[in-house]
């Protein structure tokens, strides 16, 4: 069963096969093997061991990092890669937003940047502000209040991807 997808606004369906990180290991060929043809999702140490075979193999690739890993280790590669999941562990950890900002900002990612793991309602205008696009709900989640979340608040103060300017700057 696939998490509720939310992408560029709306609920969509989700065509990309996540793989676990402690379901590859040593294993990873045959792993991959088992999803020759569709659209995965790896972890950043199984990119970074494999990444030609990965380019190789029918179907799209993408990446996911854990929160304590930097995007940094994808700079190399944003071109080449369609999407971009970034771990939120639990709903205290807030080390994805950065790394959110970090590859839309200063590193210039326009591909899939979507958040996986504890991603909340609440969550949700906010990822968007750092330059998130799609978001795997946590299975407890209703996708059609989620949905709402996108549009909680009319405006924002501060700078951000999705607004650069600040609103005194937007009002005068």
């Amino acid at each position: 069963m696939s998490q509720t997808l939310i992408k560029d606004g709306s609920i969509s369906t989700d065509n990309w096969v996540l793989l676990a990180a402690d379901t590859l290991g040593d294993t990873q060929a045959d792993k991959l093997a088992q999803h020759d043809g569709d659209d995965i999702i790896v972890p950043l140490n199984c990119w970074l061991e494999i990444r030609e075979q990965l380019l190789a193999r029918p179907g799209k690739t993408g990446v996911w990092l854990q929160s304590n890993e930097t995007p940094l280790a994808l700079a190399e590669d944003l071109s080449c890669l369609p999407l971009i999941a970034l771990n939120f562990p639990a709903f205290s950890d807030g080390r994805a937003y950065s790394s959110a900002r970090e590859l839309r900002q200063n590193m210039g990612y326009t591909g899939e940047l979507r958040a996986i793991g504890d991603v909340l309602r609440d969550q949700l205008f906010y990822m968007a502000r750092c330059g998130f696009n799609a978001f795997a709900l946590r299975d407890d989640q209703n996708a059609d209040a989620a949905l709402g979340a996108l549009t909680d608040f009319r405006d924002a103060y501060q700078a951000s991807v999705d607004r650069p300017e600040p609103l005194f700057r937007r009002r005068a």
